[in-house]
């Protein structure tokens, strides 16, 4: 089982420590058996989160354990790390321990060193911050996270949602990580600056809602050639109506919608088939080879040649 250990310092972000126990806590693989073990550490037996006090079940020891270490942010970035703190991260660092921070957490791995020369990420007001104390480290604000590998960061809190999913679906494919996101909270799916191989999943709908069922029928035709006339007259509205309606409740727009729905099955069958990208261009819906690649790149970051040979490559 894959320990994930998260090490929680004084005035710890509550969010950024919670995220990744409920995401990987509630991941389950196809057979119902659970891939990931948390565990929360700190180098004192009580941790200053702000409003509350935490008391960590493990000491700094249970970094030798870990496959994965998640540094959250802390309220202060400022604030010194800890000697011993940092001598336990370098030590799992160079025993090819995978480490991701969220959000100001980043400012906890380039205390350490381990960022030096790499591409790196954090909330985009403390970005500015890094990047001047840390000259060594090129810092982009612009993305949601950044995946070096063994090192990774991310934004924001809600970011660092996404950076869970990631993990999830480079340790397991697609349909596990599908599944932790439907059983998770999830952020409106934002534009722009997203790193290669993020998770697409839509945001969720509430249960009841008028465009649950459109929803489901749209992730069920996604293959055809859909326009927006048609969509709007399956719901009996019109199409500048159902514009509006539809962004208020997801974020987006159907057609976006169904772009991203058509991609998002399209990592899937990348993943689990060994079909040619032409004949899946097909299957979710593009009109053309062509059209479904630029749409791809756009939107994963990537190639669908180049996700198929990463996520076979790991195992996905």
């Amino acid at each position: 089982m894959h320990t994930i250990v998260i090490l929680a310092l004084d005035q710890v972000i509550a969010p950024d420590l919670a995220t990744p126990i409920e995401v990987f806590t509630r991941t389950r693989l196809p057979d119902g058996r659970a891939p990931y073990r948390i565990r929360v550490c700190a180098p004192t037996p009580t941790v200053d989160a702000g409003a509350f006090t935490l008391q960590a079940p493990y000491g700094l020891e249970a970094l030798a354990e870990a496959d994965t270490v998640f540094v959250p942010g802390r309220a202060d970035p400022l604030l010194p790390l800890p000697a011993e703190a940092a001598d336990a991260l370098r030590d799992a660092a160079e025993r090819g321990t995978r480490i991701a921070s969220i959000c100001s957490g980043a400012f906890v791995l380039a205390a350490t060193g381990l960022l030096d020369g790499l591409r790196a990420t954090t909330h985009w007001a403390a970005a500015p911050l890094l990047a001047e104390l840390h000259p060594k480290i090129e810092v982009d604000p612009d993305v949601l996270y950044v995946d070096n590998g063994q090192i990774l960061t991310s934004a924001g809190a809600a970011a660092g949602l996404d950076l869970c999913l990631h993990l999830i679906r480079r340790d397991h494919g697609s349909a596990v990580a599908a599944d932790a996101a439907r059983l998770s909270v999830m952020p409106l799916e934002r534009e722009g600056g997203q790193a290669q191989f993020i998770v697409h999943d839509q945001p969720p709908v509430p249960r009841g809602s008028l465009f649950e069922p459109l929803l489901r029928w749209l992730e069920d035709n996604a293959g055809r050639d859909l326009t927006l006339a048609e969509i709007a007259a399956h719901v009996g509205m019109s199409t500048r109506t159902l514009n509006r309606r539809f962004r208020e409740h997801t974020g987006t727009t159907p057609l976006q919608w169904l772009h991203r729905a058509r991609i998002r099955q399209a990592q899937y069958l990348l993943e689990v088939t060994d079909h040619p990208v032409e004949r899946i261009a097909g299957q979710v819906g593009f009109g053309s080879p062509t059209s479904f690649r630029d749409r791809f790149k756009r939107v994963v970051g990537t190639s669908p040649h180049s996700y198929r040979a990463a996520f076979q490559r790991n195992g996905g």
